[in-house]
């Protein structure tokens, strides 16, 4: 039985999800992080105390820690043990672990090699087939093959539901069918938080699969809010949580927790120089909620047989935000030749046009556009997006190709 909750988590029989704030509230422990009221009676007795001529050093530090608490009316325990929070949080988080293709430029022929990769995520809810994970766009882009590790050691293959380029966030599914009993009673569904009402100084908690090594946990505080980070070569920027609890590769995707066990920010970046200390930043939940509600109810994208699988007749060299600014095309994959009597010829794709989306998803490289036709099947039509060159410029079209078979 999977436990947990999810604003948007789709119910389904057999698999129960749970609220789990009421558990995550049990866990505060009076010496951990519960709100303590301060005592008058003894803020009195602190008082004339410190009118004795011989007061021990711990009567003195109680004094200050009473006068804090009197100044400000209340106070939070500082957050030294967190072992709760991350027994109750670590049965949602998961290691992810990749193989990509990469093309690479050698003596101006494309070199396509495959290398591998891990990053980390969370489980944000389930569908009548799927249980469903939330991690960063760049830890699943371009991949050719991902599998998930949960907190039982358990290992099982994944495909990509949806993604979101521009956000950096990806949703990523698992047969429930291939899930054993055992795996499906060690692990739970994430709680979502609020990101809105976060504050500075809040002590904050990062788990993630840091260097690719499994689950490992930090702490810190948020350090700022809404932070313009440059998410892209081109320049965009996102407004992201930042901490100083470190992040470190392999974190990308993890959770940011508060105290509470609730996930406030997904790990995105890290900034880390010899002159200053590293700076983590994460996406705020609240920001990515109803991304993920979209990407969640996205079609799954399962690779088809190769014998069965539709194909476009096209090759391609990839776009980047450099190329881009030196030759002033758009980021997307240039097409080099379209092959003879093939589904692009056919359509009216030619060379030099620059393909930039496949069936309303972003295209940013071949690898990412032959990832979204492989689970297409021969006979399938698609809506492919072109930057066409005409008089000098480039305008958008988007072509109806139907897709032929075995080449």
């Amino acid at each position: 039985m999977i436990w947990g909750v999810g604003q948007f988590m789709p119910q389904i029989s057999g698999v129960v999800a749970a609220d789990i704030q009421g558990k995550a509230a049990a866990t505060e422990q009076p010496g951990d992080f519960a709100a303590v009221e301060p005592d008058a009676s003894a803020a009195a007795n602190a008082v004339e105390t410190d009118q004795a001529t011989d007061v021990p050093m711990s009567d003195l530090q109680e004094e200050s820690d009473i006068a804090v608490a009197q100044s400000e009316g209340m106070t939070k325990a500082v957050v030294t043990d967190v072992t709760d929070v991350v027994d109750t949080v670590m049965p949602s988080v998961v290691s992810i672990f990749g193989t990509y293709s990469v093309t690479e430029n050698f003596w101006g022929y494309a070199i396509r090699q495959e290398e591998t990769g891990s990053g980390s995520g969370f489980i944000v809810g389930e569908n009548e087939e799927e249980l469903l994970l939330v991690t960063n766009n760049h830890v699943v882009a371009d991949s050719t093959s991902l599998s998930v590790q949960f907190i039982d050691e358990s290992i099982y293959d994944a495909v990509v539901k949806g993604t979101d380029a521009d956000a950096d966030l990806a949703v990523i599914a698992i047969k429930l069918s291939d899930l054993s009993a055992a795996t499906k009673s060690a692990i739970r569904i994430a709680t979502l938080g609020d990101s809105d009402n976060l504050k500075v100084g809040e002590p904050a908690i990062a788990i993630g699969n840091a260097l690719g090594y499994g689950q490992s946990v930090t702490t810190g505080v948020i350090s700022a809010l809404n932070r313009d980070y440059s998410v892209d070569e081109d320049g965009n920027t996102q407004a992201l949580i930042q901490t100083d609890a470190a992040i470190n590769p392999g974190n990308s995707g993890g959770a940011l927790l508060n105290v509470s066990g609730e996930v406030i920010g997904i790990n995105s970046n890290k900034i880390a120089g010899t002159k200053v200390e590293g700076m983590g930043y994460a996406i705020p939940i609240s920001t990515a909620k109803p991304i993920i509600a979209e990407l969640m109810n996205k079609q799954t994208r399962t690779p088809v047989e190769q014998n069965k699988r539709g194909y476009l007749g096209i090759s391609g060299l990839n776009v980047d935000s450099q190329v881009q600014e030196m030759y002033g095309i758009p980021v997307g994959v240039y097409i080099s030749r379209v092959y003879e009597g093939t589904a692009a010829q056919k359509a009216g794709l030619k060379k030099g046009d620059i393909i930039i989306s496949c069936d309303g998803e972003t295209v940013e490289t071949m690898e990412g556009l032959s990832a979204l036709l492989d689970s297409m099947e021969a006979g399938t039509s698609v809506q492919i997006g072109v930057m066409m060159s005409v008089d000098g410029g480039y305008q958008e079209r988007i072509l109806e190709v139907t897709l032929d078979g075995n080449q």
